[in-house]
C-alpha cells in the first residue's frame, strides 16, 4: 500500500503539495507495473557458450544491417565499431540498458519493446564476447617473440608445461590464453603473488628427527601433509611425524618486473595470451 504525508487543509501549500504527492504516487505506481526496467550492474546470468551463441544469431538477424556481421560498425551510418572496447559501457548490464533504451540523440534505437528481457541479456553477453575474441584484440608485443623468450631466457619451462612439455613446479599454461586477459597476465608476470590458489603455496615442515623439508603444497588436512619438492619429489608426512608445519601463501615464480624490459612483458603477454585450445596444433 502506498501512504502519502498528511498536510493541513489550512496550510497555504496544501493545493501545490496534494498535487505535488498524486504525480508522485501516479509515477511509482506506473512504475511497479512497468514491464522492462534498466539492469543493475549484478552480473549477466545469460552469459553460457549457449547464451553467447543465441545472442550472435539475434545479433546477425537484427543488428547486422547496421554493425555488420563482423559487429565493425558503419560510419555511413553511425553505427559504431562494437568488437573493441565500448565507449558507451563497460559491463552487461550497462550494454543490456542501452538496448532497451537506445541512445538519444544517435540512430541507436531501443529494442522492441516485446524482445524478452532473456533474450536481451543474451545479445549483451554476446556484444560483451567480441571485446574478449583474441582476433579483435590488439597488444603491442610479438607472440613469436615471446615463444622464444617462453623457452630461452625467460626460462618458463623449468616450471611450467606447454602442450605437454615443462616442468609441474607451476601451472599448466596451455591453454591460459582462455583464463586470462592481457591485463591478468600482465600483472600475474610483475606481481605473481598478487593472487596465488592454494594449490601453489609452500609449504616448509620439520619432523621430529630436526630434518627441514619445502615444497608445494600438494595436499594437506588434519592428519597428513603431501609436498613436492624444486626436484618435483613427492614427500608425505603424518602430522604426528612433524613438530612445524609453515604456511607461505606467497608464489613461488619471481617477478619479471626488474628483469625483463616492457617490450619483453609485452612479448610473453602476447604469447601467452595466444595460447588457447583452438591454436595449439
Amino acid at each position: 500500500m502506498l501512504f502519502l504525508r498528511s498536510i493541513p487543509i489550512g496550510s497555504p501549500t496544501t493545493a501545490l503539495g496534494l498535487a505535488t504527492h498524486r504525480l508522485l504516487a501516479i509515477a511509482f505506481i506506473i512504475g511497479l507495473f512497468t514491464k522492462h526496467s534498466l539492469a543493475e550492474d549484478a552480473g549477466n546470468l545469460y552469459n553460457t557458450p549457449f547464451d553467447v551463441r543465441a545472442g550472435g544469431n539475434y545479433f546477425e538477424k537484427q543488428c547486422s544491417r547496421c554493425h555488420g556481421f563482423d559487429a565493425k560498425g558503419n560510419d555511413e551510418v553511425g553505427a559504431p565499431d562494437l568488437t573493441g572496447r565500448l565507449r558507451r559501457a563497460s559491463s552487461s548490464a550497462g550494454i543490456f540498458n542501452i538496448l532497451r533504451s537506445g541512445i538519444s540523440g544517435t540512430a541507436m534505437m531501443a529494442v522492441d519493446p516485446n524482445v524478452p528481457d532473456a533474450q536481451l541479456w543474451q545479445l549483451a553477453a554476446y556484444i560483451e564476447s567480441l571485446g574478449s575474441d583474441p582476433a579483435n584484440v590488439q597488444l603491442e608485443g610479438s607472440a613469436e617473440a615471446g615463444a622464444a623468450l617462453f623457452a630461452g631466457a625467460g626460462n618458463c619451462l623449468s616450471c611450467h608445461v606447454v602442450a605437454g612439455q615443462g616442468g609441474r613446479l607451476g601451472p599448466d599454461l596451455s591453454s591460459i590464453g582462455t583464463q586470462l586477459n592481457p591485463d591478468e597476465l600482465t600483472l600475474a608476470l610483475l606481481e605473481p603473488s598478487a593472487e596465488v590458489a592454494p594449490r601453489w603455496w609452500t609449504l616448509t615442515v620439520e619432523d621430529k628427527s630436526g630434518k627441514v623439508y619445502s615444497g608445494l603444497r600438494m595436499n594437506e588436512d588434519s592428519f597428513s601433509v603431501r609436498i613436492m619438492d624444486q626436484q618435483a619429489q613427492l614427500w608425505s608426512f603424518a602430522r604426528s611425524q612433524l613438530v612445524r608445519v609453515d604456511r607461505s601463501e606467497t608464489s613461488s615464480m619471481p617477478s619479471y618486473a626488474n628483469s625483463l624490459s616492457d617490450s619483453q612483458i609485452d612479448d610473453l603477454v602476447a604469447y601467452l595470451y595466444s595460447l588457447r585450445p583452438e591454436m595449439m596444433p
